[in-house]
């Protein structure tokens, strides 16, 4: 089978869907790898597009067995083209033919054959067009909801996700197929550790509007006013515009000193990042899954999460779960579990257990089936084809 993945979002300093696309296809080219039945002939191409941008030499030895289409062309003026003009085909910039084109964006990439499937991992962006930004916010949802009906499979990450697709833009639900993220192969057999002393509280995503980052810092600044030595509060993740004022609030005085920002965090500084925490702190307005939420698990280091989006279908009970506007509430919890033991070592083991139920290689091996039944069902209904 001959496969093209949309591999643009896992360029440079891949996050959500990046870091997504990116695990995926490292799983994909593992089961080859294996000489796993589903993966039996299996043509993986990756396809990246910018002016500036290459993949760096290390990322490249992780996809050895994949081959690369990079075309030179800035990101913004292909999907200028892409999403106004539906224009030029893919095969155009990549060698083809291919049997699946895959996006990594709720719009299909333009082809001339080959089984059309996008990946929505949320609807934020139809919900709360304010929180998007770039194309997110002009295209997405007008597009998402007409290429989700017209695509051969939409992937999505969470049962939570894949039913606000279907129910919201009124794709089929024998459409969507639900890939789970896995826990990252960066993670390896890190063994568990939780900082007796000095474990600081942690948050890591993207510093943008639905990951409630003002929430956090009114949270924190309550425990700081009832606990001048609670542990730091460390903010990691790439901040987008909104993030400079959150940003400024955290250096002022009112934090004295006691909140570090950093940038984004390549795998071996988020393994520090996470070893060195007592406590992920995940308080978003929504989540299509919530990967921090799983590293954490995996290496386990305990998670407060919000009770909204798919963070309750990821975490269960292996961790604390609090309104994201319950300031009060999400205090409180970040006294609780970095003050009590016991609170800590359960969420620990718990965490342990929950994180693995969540398998690249069995994601990866669920969609390779689909791709064939679709394939099969594109044959079928063919005039001329199969009865």
């Amino acid at each position: 089978m001959r496969i093209l993945i949309d591999y643009r979002p896992a360029l440079k300093e891949p996050t959500g869907v990046g870091a997504y696309i990116h695990g995926l296809v490292l799983a994909l080219l593992e089961l080859k790898r294996a000489g796993d039945p589903d993966a039996r002939g299996l043509d993986l191409t990756l396809f990246s597009s910018s002016w500036r941008d290459r993949l760096v030499s290390s990322a490249a030895a992780e996809l050895t067995g994949a081959r690369q289409a990079d075309a030179r062309i800035p990101g913004r003026l292909l999907n200028h083209a892409w999403h106004r003009l539906r224009w030029p085909p893919v095969e155009s910039l990549a060698p083809g033919p291919f049997d699946v084109v895959h996006s990594a964006t709720p719009v299909l990439l333009p082809a001339r054959a080959g089984l059309r499937v996008s990946t929505i991992c949320d609807l934020d962006f139809l919900h709360h067009p304010d929180r998007a930004w770039g194309e997110m916010r002009a295209d997405f949802p007008r597009l998402a909801g007409e290429h989700g009906r017209a695509a051969d499979l939409v992937v999505t990450i969470s049962a939570y996700s894949a039913n606000a697709i279907a129910r919201e833009l009124a794709i089929p639900e024998a459409k969507i197929v639900v890939c789970r993220p896995g826990v990252p192969r960066w993670i390896g057999s890190a063994s568990p550790a939780i900082p007796r002393e000095g474990g600081y509280i942690l948050f890591v995503g993207t510093l943008e509007p639905r990951k409630n980052i003002p929430g956090l810092l009114d949270a924190y600044q309550r425990m700081l006013a009832r606990w001048p030595d609670a542990p730091r509060l460390v903010i990691a993740g790439r901040p987008t515009p909104p993030a400079h004022v959150w940003i400024a609030r955290a250096s002022g005085e009112a934090f004295k000193g006691r909140v570090e920002i950093r940038g984004y965090l390549s795998d071996q500084d988020r393994l520090a990042a996470y070893r060195g925490a007592a406590v992920l702190v995940l308080p978003s307005f929504d989540e299509g899954f919530g990967l921090p939420a799983l590293e954490a698990m995996a290496l386990g280091v305990p998670v407060i999460v919000s009770n909204r989006g798919a963070l309750p279908e990821v975490v269960g009970d292996a961790g604390l779960q609090v309104d994201p506007g319950d300031v009060e509430g999400l205090a409180d919890a970040m006294r609780r579990v970095t003050t009590q033991p016991s609170i800590q070592w359960a969420c620990q083991d718990a965490g342990l257990a929950r994180a693995k139920a969540f398998d690249w290689l069995e994601s990866a091996r669920h969609l390779l089936q689909r791709y064939a039944e679709a394939r099969q069902r594109r044959q079928t209904d063919r005039p001329g084809g199969a009865s």
